[in-house]
């Protein structure tokens, strides 16, 4: 009777892990189910941002390819920690779990376990701040002789793109430059697989130069600071650009797109602003869209606009 009584038991206590179990994966199930239902998202952009860990995959810079792979890095070893961790603790709670009134045997200290949890933390820290130190350096570095030299200056609400170059000068022997309009997107051209380097001024307040497909952005200073960063482009195509920080009224509108092209269609470029063409002209001279493709201007007659 005892033992058909035990075996009862057990028999119980099986089918209550079993019924946990399939509760624990039904709510995991259901969970995720919720996530992809309430963010809108395809089963191609979940796959996309499980790939990547919630860091995009669509950077077009040499800049935004070290910055993924650091992210993926970095996430890869906070998993394996908290893998670590986590059987850590169940293995403790399985292992020590309660099997009657008598207490176990206490352990005042474990030297190994102590000097595992405090001098692995340190080397995995070590590591980390390497890396990341290493890809801040990359990413800020500056070449001494860039093969593009492109002066960004941001004012309320608007850009300019001058390019410095020693031989880009139009007619009048002034850099040549293109500047944005209430009723103009600036276009800022720029060719692929070339260092370009940005240098950053303002005309009144703070403003930021952000392209998304960058995965980057620099703030834009008035007066005698003024912020530089490089970039090479990897892939040509039509790019919107924003202002990230709150400048004014007109901040979310101050809108700008940067195309890149190959370096001959770039040359062709600057040949044609050299001829007195502007900056639609000179871009239709070469095969692309003589406007901005990616954002449009405000529409600054309040009569023609439709209600919000």
């Amino acid at each position: 009777m005892f033992a058909r009584g035990s075996g009862a038991s057990s028999a119980r206590a099986r089918n209550r892990r079993g019924l946990v179990g399939a509760r624990i994966v039904g709510l995991g199930v259901t969970a995720l189910g919720a996530v992809m239902a309430l963010s809108g998202c395809s089963v191609g952009s979940i796959g996309s941002a499980f790939r990547g860990f919630g860091w995009p995959e669509y950077g077009i810079s040499d800049k935004s390819h070290r910055m993924y792979n650091l992210w993926v890095a970095s996430v890869l070893a906070a998993l394996v920690v908290g893998v670590f961790v986590w059987g850590l603790i169940f293995w403790c709670v399985i292992r020590y779990r309660k099997r009657g009134e008598e207490l176990p045997l206490q352990t005042r200290f474990n030297l190994p376990i102590e000097l595992l949890y405090t001098v692995l933390p340190f080397l995995i820290i070590a590591v980390l701040f390497y890396y990341t130190a290493t890809t801040q350096t990359y990413v800020d570095k500056i070449s001494k002789n860039p093969d593009v030299k492109v002066e960004v200056v941001a004012f309320k609400w608007n850009w300019e793109f001058r390019y410095i170059d020693s031989t880009a000068q139009g007619p009048d022997g002034q850099a040549i430059s293109t500047i944005g309009a209430s009723d103009y997107v600036p276009v800022l051209v720029v060719p692929t697989h070339k260092s370009i380097l940005f240098y950053e001024t303002s005309k009144d307040v703070i403003h930021s130069f952000w392209v998304p497909d960058l995965l980057f952005k620099r703030d834009v200073f008035p007066g005698n600071v003024e912020n530089k960063f490089q970039m090479t482009i990897d892939k040509e195509g039509s790019y919107v650009g924003r202002c990230a920080e709150l400048c004014g009224a007109y901040h979310a509108y101050m809108n700008f797109e940067m195309r890149a092209v190959t370096p001959e269609n770039y040359d062709r470029f600057l040949a044609a602003r050299k001829q007195g063409m502007s900056t639609p002209e000179a871009l239709k001279s070469i095969g692309e869209s003589p406007f901005a493709t990616k954002t449009h201007p405000f529409n600054t007659d309040p009569t023609k606009r439709s209600a919000s």
